[in-house]
């Protein structure tokens, strides 16, 4: 069934047991993402597992056993398939189909047809729901912000919600991420709200010298040594180490689903045409030869590494610039040796 606008926080925040598959799609793939972001939340903080839509094609009833399997360490999970077409609607069939499930499926899309079996399948099963993302612009995104983060347990006023909006371009998984972080900074959750003020956003924003910043990540994920260590010895004493990590966190946001089509078959080229006029035109060389030698899962593990390097650096009031560049430094060798 369609998710209605009006009863979409509700479903994300407080989902119905009765739901098995969760279905986001649409133009808007990063908001598609921060909506199954959120979700992942709302299922208990469940962990994503995630299985490829080439493997559900393949063996469909292989859905339907992952998702009523048991978690092997007890908690929440989730399935999370990314990206999701028709090649799925038979497994996802099998899901609906059986008689019990333990974990929601949570299946991410680009634009469907109108003639798409799996969105067919997913407006009309009432153990489905599916909910399709469009671009938000000016005050529709504004709204969006002031509602991931009241999701993440922050008040925020209509002009720090504006910023937010701008810093991220637009970009719900970016403003979302960002929001977290601010939230993890301040101690804020749903329980116990903190206010998000512009003193914290110039402390640790995506707009402060992002270029800079995002130039010693772009340096270790093509592995070029060299230059990484020539970049972080002219780094300032403290203070920097929290905004570099977000820049790469955004760098490894934006590659990982493009890599995952690239794994699915999809031309580099292909995919770098998703990000249309996003993708400034001197970082296309940089895009898509990260895209060639990053794994998804290896990405996912860099992306595991530097978020928890970033978690420890947050909660703790020392600098710490031999932290990160033993982080960027290993990130780079793991670049040597993807070649």
């Amino acid at each position: 069934m369609k998710a209605a606008k009006a009863s979409l926080s509700k479903a994300l925040d407080r989902p119905d047991p009765a739901i098995r598959l969760y279905l986001f799609h649409g133009p808007d793939e990063p908001g598609s993402r921060a909506l199954a972001m959120r979700l992942l939340l709302g299922l208990g903080n469940a962990e994503k597992f995630i299985v490829t839509g080439q493997s559900v094609k393949s063996d469909p009833a292989a859905l339907a056993d992952e998702a009523g399997a048991m978690a092997l360490f007890g908690g929440k999970r989730a399935i999370w398939i990314e990206p999701a077409g028709d090649d799925i609607t038979e497994g996802v069939q099998a899901l609906l189909d059986a008689p019990a499930s333990e974990s929601a499926v949570i299946a991410l899309a680009g634009s469907l047809r109108k003639t798409s079996s799996l969105l067919k399948l997913a407006e009309a099963h009432p153990a489905a729901l599916s909910h399709c993302s469009y671009v938000p612009e000016g005050r529709d995104m504004d709204r969006v912000v002031v509602d991931l983060a009241r999701a993440a347990g922050l008040r925020i006023s209509p002009d720090v919600a504006q910023r937010v909006a701008s810093s991220a371009n637009n970009n719900q998984a970016i403003a979302a991420q960002e929001l977290d972080k601010f939230a993890l900074f301040l101690g804020a959750d749903r329980e116990n709200p903190g206010e998000l003020d512009h003193a914290t956003i110039d402390l640790l924003g995506a707009d402060s010298a992002e270029s800079d910043l995002m130039r010693l990540g772009d340096f270790a994920l093509a592995g070029r040594m060299e230059d990484l260590l020539d970049e972080l010895s002219r780094l300032p004493h403290g203070g920097t180490e929290i905004p570099i990590l977000r820049a790469l966190q955004r760098r490894l946001l934006m590659l990982a689903p493009l890599r995952a089509r690239v794994e699915q078959g999809e031309r580099v080229d292909g995919v770098m045409a998703l990000m249309g006029k996003a993708l400034f035109w001197k970082d296309k060389p940089l895009i898509q030869r990260l895209l060639s030698t990053w794994s998804a899962e290896r990405l996912a593990e860099a992306a595991s590494r530097v978020s928890t390097l970033e978690r420890q650096l947050m909660l703790t009031p020392v600098c710490d610039e031999a932290a990160l560049g033993e982080t960027l430094v290993t990130i780079a060798r793991a670049a040597g040796r993807g070649r």
